[in-house]
């Protein structure tokens, strides 16, 4: 049987279609599933005996009564949208700099993309050894070479966190930074030059023009840092270990202790699917409030 030129059509793009399907299936859908599925047993690596009894929701009620769970929700909580804060503002700040002419510009771009480029955990050992108290720049600025004067900053809880924060302020700003400047670069130049010969100012400039048609690349900026923020664990794991007195244990490091460290496989997937359903419902919210209303007016 001889297909159509529309048949063929449709499983030529089928065809295409059908390797990225695969890929996502395999390496998105399966996975979360798995964990669910998982979260729904006592599972104890190393006592195969126990087997794999369902359970159903024990685990997620547990859950709710883990203090150390609950703090450090907390903690990612507080910690992604201080960061996502902080990221948002200085991305919008470098993307207004690199966005004018200036002898250069194309070094600086360059430059100001390298700590995104860094490896997370390269970066991260940066900064423990910035923060350390025995030999970090840190001391040094404020105390130099004394040896009587120094600051633990990674041994209490509040500098530590304040640590941590700015650690990835540090290095995922610029890539805020990037995508905003992909939205300045869409604006045109004439309603500038006209605002000006209108008499704006420069703040009347940016608040009338420049904000209002950024806004769908700041919600994207926004949703991107959100849910990566959501999903911090290599920057925990190599400057703090969620110390001290589990300041600045989060949700995913949480995880990853119960399953590899205490060996509850199933009570530490029902971690990880938390911070999944977290994610999901905080990317919803900003889709169906901020999200509708930013392209409904921009």
């Amino acid at each position: 049987m001889r297909l159509t030129r529309a048949a063929r059509e449709n499983v030529f793009v089928a065809s295409l279609l059908f390797p990225g399907l695969f890929f996502i299936v395999a390496f998105v859908f399966y996975p979360i599933i798995y964990s669910i599925y998982l979260s729904l047993h006592r599972i104890v690596l190393g006592l195969p005996s126990l087997g794999r009894p369902f359970i159903g929701l024990d685990n997620y009620l547990r859950l709710l009564e883990d203090r150390v769970a609950l703090h450090s929700m907390i903690n990612t909580l507080v910690f992604v949208f201080t960061t996502t804060f902080f990221e948002i503002l200085c991305g919008l700040l470098i993307a207004l700099v690199i966005n004018r002419q200036f002898k250069g510009r194309g070094i600086a771009r360059a430059a100001i993309l390298v700590p995104w480029a860094i490896p997370t955990v390269v970066s991260s050992q940066m900064w423990r050894f910035i923060f350390n108290d025995n030999y970090g720049m840190l001391n040094y600025i404020f105390f130099g070479y004394s040896t009587h004067s120094y600051a633990a900053w990674l041994a209490h809880p509040s500098t530590a966190f304040a640590a941590i924060v700015i650690a990835d302020v540090w290095k995922t700003s610029s890539f805020a930074g990037l995508l905003i400047l992909a939205g300045l670069q869409l604006i045109p130049d004439e309603l500038y030059r006209a605002a000006r010969i209108d008499g704006a100012s420069p703040w009347q400039q940016f608040r009338r023009i420049t904000l209002p048609l950024i806004k769908p690349a700041l919600l994207i900026a926004l949703l991107f840092r959100t849910i990566d923020a959501f999903r911090v664990f290599d920057l925990v794991f190599v400057m703090t270990q969620g110390g001290p007195a589990d300041s600045t244990n989060v949700l995913q490091f949480y995880g990853y202790k119960k399953i590899f460290t205490e060996g509850l496989m199933g009570y530490g997937s029902t971690i990880s699917v938390l911070v999944f359903v977290i994610s999901l419902v905080v990317s919803l919210v900003y889709i169906k409030t901020v999200g509708t209303r930013l392209f409904q007016n921009g």
